[in-house]
């Protein structure tokens, strides 16, 4: 694993910034009465997986708050996968723009349970100089 040092060059997190970046578009098309259900839900949960993948990269030092917030991304990603269910079963979304989408969704999630299971390579361990200057 090459040496990371912001989150965006997170491969999940490109993923899910460019499904957050189609899912906007697509959902511009949505029916009127769909603005404050359907498409603000959608909008919300595709966004808060990049969200929480953020707000993951930045609890490494604590391994339990890491996994708890790529957890919520892992949710949210699911919660994206229904909403665009929803969407494509009102024939809002064509049948391959819902599966395309939906594979996508299993790829961020397949990429952050992998990150999960590898929780310990991720967290920033105390250097030893860090700590015996706490000693």
């Amino acid at each position: 694993m090459k040496s990371l040092r912001h989150f965006r060059e997170l491969n999940v997190y490109q993923e899910a910034m460019s499904q957050v970046m189609r899912i906007t578009e697509m959902t511009r098309s949505f029916p009127t009465e769909e603005r404050f259900a359907l498409t603000d839900q959608i909008r919300r949960s595709s966004r808060s997986i990049c969200a929480n993948l953020a707000e993951a990269w930045r609890k490494r030092r604590y391994e339990a708050a890491f996994v708890s917030k790529l957890n919520d991304a892992e949710t949210e990603a699911a919660e994206t996968q229904v909403h665009l269910e929803i969407a494509f079963r009102h024939d809002y979304i064509d049948e391959y723009s819902f599966e395309q989408q939906d594979d996508v969704c299993d790829k961020i999630m397949a990429q952050i349970v992998k990150m999960i299971d590898q929780s310990d390579r991720w967290i920033i361990k105390p250097s030893t100089r860090t700590r015996r200057a706490s000693r």
